[in-house]
């Protein structure tokens, strides 16, 4: 496995992570504690340090497993990213009214009971709007808790194209130290605006979705879909088989002979200088293997 510092922090994080939104239940299987146990086990033989979380994944469920496992582990040997925001225990509040720094610290407080751990080392907002983002009082909550220690950074974890400017540019000024952003070989926005500015701000940068939801994974062909219950089936079949029809190009044209086309998908998105670390989901140990074997592709 390879090392690089997560932007002006102290903290040295793998350049291949594990998104654990897998875990919540949302892509089209339900997991059992053993099963996330195994996949961590094997992310930790691989040199994997890096577990991405979110309250809403399955309602806290992703964390409590992750808490579960650590609970018989050093916590120390781990750097946990979790997020706010979406609050899913509370289906009767408003969108706004999740955000407000009361919610936050509830759900915050749920967050480091369902990891059985007292500090995260990554505390993220979570794909909110601008007018989410600027909410009175809820950055000065958020750099409370780095002040307390129970956070020992703050990161900002994007979603739409219309809030990416503001927030990327805002992050030196809410003491945020790392952006979350989708970014892979389809999808190349981040490029024009929100990298450059993460390297100016010298900002860890964890691209999710780094294989696209598994469309460049290279085991999809055109008329492939997904079954119900699985986040991606609600695509429409044209728009699946337009994309897929892009990636076999790509991998014709681009990935080397030989080579996985996870690993180079991997590899590619960790090629730009900004990019500090992938955070693919996994739903075994054979995919947490073919994930770590990115490095191989990866210079140093």
């Amino acid at each position: 496995m390879k090392y690089r510092r997560l932007g002006r922090t102290n903290i040295n994080v793998s350049v291949v992570g594990i998104g654990t939104w897998q875990f919540g239940g949302d892509w089209g299987k339900h997991f059992e504690q053993e099963e996330v146990n195994e996949i961590l086990d094997c992310a930790e033989e691989q040199g994997i340090n890096l577990l991405d979380t979110a309250e809403c994944y399955g309602d806290h469920l992703s964390e409590e497993f992750i808490g579960k496992y650590m609970a018989e582990r050093k916590r120390e040997d781990w750097i946990i990213a979790t997020k706010f925001g979406h609050n899913p225990g509370r289906p009767d509040l408003s969108a706004e009214e999740n955000w407000q720094p009361e919610q936050v610290a509830l759900q915050f407080q749920k967050s480091l009971d369902s990891l059985q751990t007292d500090y995260v080392d990554l505390l993220q907002f979570h794909s909110g709007n601008n007018d989410m983002f600027d909410i009175p009082g809820l950055w000065e909550l958020l750099q409370g808790y780095v002040a307390e220690g129970k956070v020992r950074h703050l990161g900002i974890s994007i979603s739409g194209a219309a809030d990416v400017n503001h927030q990327t540019d805002s992050a030196t000024r809410v003491q945020a130290d790392a952006i979350q952003v989708v970014y892979n070989r389809l999808a190349r926005g981040p490029e024009e605006v929100t990298l450059p500015s993460c390297q100016k701000q010298d900002l860890g940068v964890l691209a999710r979705v780094p294989l696209a939801s598994g469309y460049l994974s290279g085991k999809y062909k055109p008329g492939s879909n997904w079954p119900e219950g699985d986040v991606r089936h609600h695509r429409a079949q044209n728009d699946i088989d337009e994309a897929l029809a892009t990636v076999e190009k790509i991998r014709q044209e681009e990935v080397p002979e030989g080579v996985d086309m996870a690993s180079w998908a991997l590899a590619w998105c960790l090629r730009h200088p900004a990019v500090t670390t992938v955070i693919p989901g996994c739903k075994s140990v054979e995919q947490v293997i073919s994930n770590a074997k990115a490095v191989e592709l990866v210079e140093d």
